[in-house]
C-alpha cells in the first residue's frame, strides 16, 4: 500500500529538482502537492496566485487583461503606462471586470509606473505582460528576464532579428519562463490544421501561400500636438525622436488599434503584424520552430510576382493575396489544406474532423495560451509558444521584409542569422539610444 506522507514528499522533491533544472520556483501552488476543496476542486489560496505586472495598458493589454483574470489564477499587482488616460481606462476596466465576475476576489489597488523599470523593481510581481509597440518589446522583455520575472510578449515578438535573438539569450540565461503571444497555437483549427499536415494527410507539401498585409513604410506623418498625460520621449523609448502624430497613440475615444504598426520605426507592417499569426502556423506544420527558410526572394516580375521563401527541403512559400484574408493555404501532393481564424477547408472534406489516432504524430496541446503560461511558470517548463519559437516566427517576417527593402534574392542562414549580402545583413538590427536601449 502507497504511503500517503511518502508520495507528497516525493512531489515535493521532484519540484524541487525540476526547480533547478529550469529556474528557482517563485510559487508552489497548493494544488500540485494535492491540497483540495471541500468540494474536491483545487485549492487557490492567496499565496498561489501569480502576480501579473502590465507593460502598456492600451487596446490589446486591456483585452490581455480580461484573458488572464479570467483564468481566475492571477491578480494584476502593478503597471506601467506612459499615457496616463489610457492607464486609468485600464484600471476602470478591471475594476467593472471584477465587479461582474466576484469570484476573482475583491478587487485591490493597483500601482501605476510611467516607468516600467520601477515596475520590474518590484516584489510584488513574479511575471510581466509586455503589450507595448513593438520597438519596445526587446529592451523590455531583456530588462524584465534580467530582473527575475517570466515574460508574456506580444507577438510580433520583435522588430528586428537581432532584437529577437537578444530576447531568446536573456530568457535562456536567466532562465525565465516566456510566451509569445501567438494566441492562434491554442485554437483548435491551426492545431487540427498542423496535425494533418504533420501526419501526410495531403501528402508531401510542395508549396504554400500566405495572406497578410504589405511590408511597412517609412514615418512621415505631420507634427501634432502631444495629449496633455502622454510622456511621448518614453513612448519613443529606445527610438531616435520624430514628431508626434495620434496615428501613434489615438485617444481613448477611438477604440482602435494604432496605427504605429504601418511604420518601419515601429513596427514591421501588415507582414509582422499579420504575419507573425499565419507565418507561425506554417512553421509550426513544417516542424520548423528552431529554424526557418533558406532563401528569401523578392518579387521579380512576371517569372515570380511574389515574394518567395524557400525551405531546405524545397518547400516554397508564396506572400500574395487570394480569396481568404490571413489564412494559409498547403498545397500537397495528395491534397491542398486552407486555414485561417475559425476556418479549415481540405480538399478532401472527410478530413476537416478527422480524429488524429493516438499512434499518430501529434503536437503540444494548449487550449488556452494563458492558463499554458501560467502553467508553465508554476512548472518551471517551456510554453507552447516559446521565446525562440515566437523569435523564430517573427525572423521570417522580417527577412521577408529585408527582401522587400532590398529588393534582391537573398540566401538566409537560419542556424548563424545571416545573409549572403552585406546590405540585406545590415538591416538585421537597428540604432538604439543608451537611455533605454539594450545591446544586441
Amino acid at each position: 500500500m502507497k504511503n500517503k506522507n511518502n508520495d507528497g514528499l516525493n512531489r515535493r522533491d521532484f519540484l524541487s529538482k525540476a526547480s533547478l533544472a529550469f529556474g528557482s520556483i517563485m510559487i508552489v501552488p497548493r494544488h500540485v502537492l494535492g491540497g483540495k476543496r471541500p468540494d474536491g476542486s483545487s485549492y487557490l489560496a492567496p499565496s498561489d496566485v501569480l502576480n501579473l505586472g502590465f507593460i502598456g495598458t492600451g487596446k490589446q493589454g486591456r483585452g490581455l487583461s480580461n484573458s488572464f483574470l479570467s483564468t481566475g489564477q492571477v491578480r494584476i499587482s502593478a503597471i506601467s503606462e506612459v499615457y496616463q488616460a489610457k492607464a486609468n481606462l485600464f484600471l476602470d476596466r478591471v475594476k467593472e471586470n471584477y465587479a461582474k465576475n466576484p469570484s476573482w476576489g475583491a478587487y485591490a489597488a493597483i500601482p501605476v509606473y510611467q516607468d516600467y523599470r520601477e515596475l520590474l523593481a518590484s516584489k510584488n510581481v513574479d511575471a510581466v505582460v509586455i503589450a507595448t509597440p513593438d520597438h519596445w518589446h526587446a529592451a523590455m522583455a531583456v530588462r524584465a528576464a534580467e530582473a527575475g520575472k517570466d515574460i508574456y510578449c506580444e507577438k510580433p515578438l520583435s522588430l528586428t532579428v537581432k532584437e529577437g535573438r537578444a530576447m531568446v539569450n536573456a530568457a535562456r540565461k536567466n532562465k525565465r519562463v516566456f510566451q509569445t503571444g501567438s494566441m492562434q497555437r491554442s485554437w483548435p483549427e491551426f492545431r487540427q490544421a498542423v496535425e494533418l499536415i504533420r501526419n501526410g494527410y495531403i501528402g508531401e507539401v510542395k508549396s504554400i501561400k500566405v495572406n497578410v498585409g504589405p511590408p511597412p513604410e517609412a514615418y512621415q506623418l505631420p507634427a501634432q500636438s502631444i495629449p496633455e498625460g502622454l510622456d511621448f520621449e518614453k513612448w519613443l523609448g529606445p527610438n531616435e525622436a520624430v514628431a508626434f502624430n495620434a496615428e501613434l497613440a489615438p485617444p481613448i475615444t477611438q477604440d482602435v488599434f494604432p496605427n504605429w504598426r504601418k511604420y518601419k520605426e515601429f513596427g514591421g507592417g501588415g507582414m509582422t503584424d499579420w504575419g507573425a499569426h499565419m507565418f507561425d502556423i506554417v512553421q509550426w506544420a513544417l516542424d520548423m520552430d528552431q529554424s526557418g527558410p533558406v532563401k528569401v526572394s523578392a518579387p521579380q516580375g512576371k517569372d515570380q510576382p511574389y515574394l518567395t521563401y524557400t525551405y531546405a527541403n524545397g518547400i516554397t512559400m508564396t506572400h500574395q493575396p487570394w480569396e481568404w484574408n490571413s489564412g494559409v493555404e498547403f498545397v500537397g501532393t495528395e491534397g491542398t489544406l486552407r486555414s485561417a481564424r475559425k476556418k479549415l477547408e481540405t480538399s478532401k472534406p472527410e478530413l476537416k474532423d478527422r480524429v488524429i489516432g493516438p499512434n499518430e504524430k501529434h503536437v503540444y496541446k494548449s487550449e488556452n495560451h494563458y492558463v499554458d503560461f501560467i502553467q508553465a511558470i508554476r512548472n518551471r517548463t517551456m510554453p507552447i509558444c516559446d521565446v525562440e519559437v515566437g523569435h523564430r516566427t517573427a525572423s521570417v517576417c522580417n527577412i521577408g521584409n529585408i527582401a522587400y527593402a532590398v529588393n534582391k534574392s537573398l540566401e538566409w542562414n537560419p542556424k548563424s542569422e545571416k545573409f549572403n549580402d552585406a546590405d540585406a545583413n545590415a538591416l538585421l538590427g537597428r540604432k538604439l539610444n543608451k537611455t533605454w536601449g539594450i545591446k544586441i
